[in-house]
């Protein structure tokens, strides 16, 4: 053989080498099943057109347990996921702790400071960005115009909690499966207790006084839970006690809510005609309030990172890059209509005339807008947090308070006992960890 000959040959099989290996960077995406994510794993070829180096397995979970899983497996080095769904409550803690890798190194184009403060705060810690935000929220309500209009009623663009009871009642047909409200009711801290801690805030309520001191057996818990009982158990659907986001999104799209107060990424989803019967009769307002000077909205972004165990950082920062990224929302809006691309992360997408004319594109940005994680609730608080406390405990004390709540909405225990339940756990937890001296 000569000697040109081989070394072509061994270039060839350089090559052939170099190829297999880049071909062989597969990274792991543990994500929700909400509708978002799921149309991202529709739109992949855009994604392998710029990065044919780069493979993506999706690992598709409902929310309670991806987030379990993915707790498990940052905490125990598992190793099982390269990029993570995550929200803002868990980046500032897993940040600080050293679970995630820094963003601060995404290219210029990505244009980090495009990303709406409000949510950029949430994943930010000491200048460190740990997760970019791929959809942010607040929640609202969402309604049917149609069966407010003849029940006679106007649906204000800042609703009470009295007038959601007044509309409930009025919309409610239960022979014709027809429910004048649909609230979440499953257990878990992301899941009944984001809706009724946010709810709680608008009662003046709060988790903890100042001294960390539980606050489950005060009047504003009581009357918030009874209210939201009677809501539920009046003009509610059955079985709302298995209810969560999914299912409720589902009983809307057929046009068994007369009213939905939920996450504003749903709205999406309710006026999509090729899912939603009820498309072009969905009005929105925001969250309710009791005069007090707090809505019950939230605020969340479903937020992609990256464990710092990761042995394939680069081509896991290459997928959130372009997951997150402002030529995203295009791809969306190519294929699905404005009206479809993940809302609540952008300036820019709020500056766009097109999105401008999306319904439900200003009270969205509004609803975030109003949130405020560092003062949630009418008196002083020691945490952060809207629907949730950014303690490491709350995941646990939250899933086990909403059981208490789930329990009492499927009239296996009343209000009373579901909320001293709630105190003696919380205050044995919070006592335990220390917080309580």
């Amino acid at each position: 053989m000569t000697l040109t000959l081989r070394a072509l040959l061994g270039a060839t099989v350089s090559l052939t080498l170099a190829g297999a290996t880049m071909a062989e960077t597969t990274i792991t995406v543990a994500t929700v099943n909400n509708g978002d994510m799921i149309r991202m794993q529709g739109l992949m070829d855009d994604f392998y057109a710029k990065n044919p180096d780069i493979k993506v397995e999706w690992v598709t979970l409902e929310e309670n347990v991806l987030r379990q899983r993915v707790t498990t497996d940052i905490a125990t080095k598992g190793g099982q996921f390269d990029v993570l769904t995550i929200g803002t409550y868990e980046v500032p803690i897993w940040g600080k702790q050293g679970w995630l890798v820094s963003l601060n190194d995404l290219p210029a184009e990505y244009d980090v400071d495009d990303l709406l403060p409000a949510i950029r705060g949430g994943l930010t810690v000491d200048g460190e960005l740990f997760a970019a935000p791929f959809y942010g929220e607040s929640s609202m309500v969402m309604y049917r115009k149609d069966l407010m209009e003849a029940a006679g009623l106007t649906m204000p663009d800042a609703p009470t909690w009295d007038e959601i009871k007044t509309a409930a009642a009025a919309m409610t047909d239960k022979s014709a499966e027809q429910y004048g409200i649909c609230l979440r009711g499953k257990a878990g801290w992301g899941e009944n207790m984001a809706f009724l801690t946010a709810m709680s805030n608008s009662y003046g309520a709060r988790w903890f006084d100042e001294n960390w001191k539980p606050q489950f057996d005060s009047e504003a818990w009581k009357a918030t839970l009874t209210d939201y009982l009677a809501l539920m158990n009046d003009y509610g659907p059955p079985g709302a006690a298995n209810n969560g986001f999914n299912e409720n999104l589902s009983l809307f799209q057929q046009g068994k809510c007369g009213m939905w107060i939920d996450a504003t990424v749903a709205a999406s989803f309710v006026t999509n005609p090729t899912d939603s019967s009820v498309a072009d009769k969905v009005g929105f307002a925001l969250a309710p309030d009791t005069g007090k000077g707090k809505r019950g909205n939230w605020l969340w972004a479903w937020s992609l990172g990256i464990p710092a165990g990761t042995q394939k950082v680069d081509a896991a920062k290459a997928f959130v890059a372009w997951a997150t990224s402002k030529e995203y929302l295009e791809v969306v809006a190519a294929k699905e209509g404005w009206a479809n691309v993940p809302p609540g992360t952008r300036a820019s997408l709020y500056a766009n005339p097109e999105y401008q004319k999306v319904p439900f594109a200003q009270m969205t940005l509004d609803s975030i807008n109003s949130a405020n994680p560092n003062e949630p609730t009418v008196d002083p608080v020691p945490y952060v947090g809207v629907q949730f406390v950014a303690i490491p405990e709350f995941q646990g004390l939250g899933t086990a308070v909403g059981q208490q709540f789930s329990a009492a909405l499927a009239g296996t225990m009343t209000a009373e006992a579901a909320l001293a339940a709630a105190q003696t756990l919380v205050t044995t937890e919070m006592t335990r960890s220390g917080y309580i001296k």
